[in-house]
C-alpha cells in the first residue's frame, strides 16, 4: 500500500452495493454481483473501478467462466483488508477496551485501560491515550487509520453523536462524538454497544446472509439488536430493540429505567447477584460466587437463575412474535455467559411456550463474545457508516458534522 492512493468512500448506491457485497460476501465475480444485486454488468464494472484503482479491491485469477457458451473467464473481486484500518473502543463503567481492525473488522491489535473516573472529561482524556497507544503499535495504523467507532451502553443518538443516557456511566446528553473527535483527531461515530455488535454480526458474523435476525445480549443489562430487511432497526428515537425493558414480572421489581417488572430488572447481573445474596443470606457474595453456588447445585441459587431465564425467554418470545427473525444470536459479556447454562433450559422452555406459531421455529445460536468483540463492533459501525450509504452524519476532528460519502484524498 502507498499513501499516494486516495482514500475513498462510496458516492453512489451502486458503489455501496458493489463494495459492501465484496466486503461481506467476497471473493465474488462481477457477474455474480450483477445477478445478486440487479445491477447491470456495466454498472458493476463502473462502480468497482475506482476501488480497484485506489487499492481497496483486487482481482483474483479467473476461477469460473461466464457468458454465452461459458467461454469467458471471470476474475472474482476481493477486498484488500489492509488498505485501511479502523479503531473501535467499547466504553464500560470502569474500563476502555480498544482494538485496531482491518477492513473486514478483524482485530489486529488490542489494549485495555482502567478508567480512573466515569466523568466525561476524564473518560475522553483516557480514550485519547488509549487510541494513541493503539495507533503507535504499527506505523501503518497511524498512516491509514482515519476512523474511530465508540460503543456505549444506553440511549445513543448516532445521528448527532450524542449519548442521551447511559445508566452505567451516569451520563446524560453527552456530545461524545464531538469531544472524542477533538481529542483524537479522528472521524468519530458513536453507537449503542448492542447495535454495534449487531452490525458486526450482520456484516462479518452469524448474521451474514440473513435478511432478518436478532442479537440478544446477556450480562449487566439485557439488550437486543434487530435487523429487518437487511437494515439495523434503530426506530424513530434510536431505542428499538430494548427487550430488557419489556415488562414480564408484573409490578416487581422496580427497574432503573423507571418502569417495573422489566426483563433487565430480573435477569441483569446485578439483580441476579442480589437475588442469590438474599437467598443464601450472604450480602458479600460476588457474581462469580453466585454462579459457583448455582453450579454446585444450591436450589435457592438455581431458582434465581431459572427466574432470570424465564424473563429472558419471555422477552425474546415477545420480540420474535413482533417481527419473526430467521435466527436469534444470544451473546454477552463473561459473567452473563458464564452462567448461561444455568438458565439456558428455562430460556428455551419459556421462549417455546410464549412464541406464536412458526416464530417458535426460530434458531437460537449461543455465541460467547469477549469485550474485544464489542470493541470490534464499534469498528464495524465505522466501516458500515463509511461504505454503506447510511445517511447518519459522523463527526470529524474539526468538530463539524459531515455526510460519510464522497471521495477524500
Amino acid at each position: 500500500m502507498t499513501a499516494m492512493h486516495p482514500r475513498l468512500t462510496t458516492t453512489t448506491r451502486a458503489e455501496a452495493t458493489v463494495f459492501t457485497m465484496v466486503l461481506t460476501q467476497g471473493p465474488v465475480s462481477r457477474v455474480e454481483i450483477a445477478r445478486r444485486s440487479g445491477l447491470s454488468s456495466a454498472a458493476v464494472t463502473k462502480a468497482a473501478r475506482p476501488f480497484i484503482e485506489a487499492g481497496y479491491l483486487a482481482e483474483l485469477e479467473a476461477t469460473e467462466r461466464t457468458g454465452p457458451g461459458a467461454g469467458r473467464p471471470a476474475s472474482p473481486l476481493t477486498i484488500r483488508p489492509d488498505r485501511e484500518f479502523f479503531t473501535g473502543v467499547k466504553i464500560t463503567d470502569d474500563e476502555l477496551i480498544g482494538v485496531i481492525t482491518d477492513l473486514r473488522a478483524q482485530p489486529l491489535a488490542s489494549a485495555h485501560r482502567r478508567l480512573e473516573t466515569s466523568g466525561v472529561e476524564g473518560v475522553v482524556a483516557q480514550l485519547a491515550e488509549l487510541v494513541a497507544e493503539l495507533l503507535a503499535a504499527d506505523p501503518a495504523y497511524r498512516e491509514r487509520c482515519h476512523s474511530l467507532g465508540l460503543a456505549v451502553s444506553g440511549d445513543v443518538d448516532k445521528a448527532h453523536g450524542m449519548v442521551r443516557y447511559s445508566p452505567f456511566l451516569s451520563w446524560r446528553q453527552v456530545p461524545l462524538a464531538r469531544l472524542a473527535a477533538a481529542a483524537t483527531g479522528l472521524t468519530v461515530t458513536v453507537e449503542n454497544d448492542v447495535k454495534s455488535l449487531t452490525v458486526a454480526e450482520q456484516w462479518f458474523g452469524d448474521g451474514v446472509g440473513a435478511s432478518s435476525f436478532a442479537l440478544v445480549t446477556v450480562g449487566m443489562g439485557i439488550g437486543c439488536g434487530l435487523v429487518v430487511n437487511d437494515r439495523v432497526v434503530a426506530g424513530s428515537h434510536g431505542v428499538a430493540g430494548e427487550i430488557g425493558h419489556i415488562p414480564v414480572g408484573g409490578d416487581e421489581p422496580p427497574c432503573h429505567c423507571g418502569g417495573r417488572g422489566c426483563v433487565e430488572a430480573i435477569a441483569g447481573t446485578a439483580p441476579i447477584v442480589a437475588g442469590v445474596r438474599a437467598a443464601l443470606g450472604d450480602p458479600t457474595l460476588s457474581v462469580n460466587a453466585a454462579i459457583d453456588a448455582a453450579h454446585a447445585g444450591n436450589p435457592a441459587a438455581r431458582e434465581v437463575f431459572a427466574r432470570a431465564g424465564h424473563a429472558i425467554g419471555l422477552g425474546m418470545a415477545a420480540m420474535a412474535n413482533l417481527f419473526g427473525p430467521e435466527r436469534i444470536i444470544v451473546t454477552g459479556d463473561v459473567p452473563g455467559l458464564a452462567a448461561y447454562d444455568l438458565f439456558e433450559e428455562q430460556i428455551n422452555r419459556s421462549f417455546a411456550a410464549q412464541a406464536f406459531g412458526a416464530a417458535a421455529d426460530c434458531r437460537l445460536l449461543l455465541r460467547p463474545r469477549t469485550f474485544e468483540q464489542w470493541a470490534r463492533g464499534a469498528a464495524a459501525v465505522s466501516i458500515q457508516t463509511l461504505f454503506s450509504r447510511e445517511e447518519a452524519p459522523v463527526v470529524t476532528s474539526a468538530g463539524d458534522r459531515a455526510r460519510p460519502h464522497g471521495m477524500r484524498a
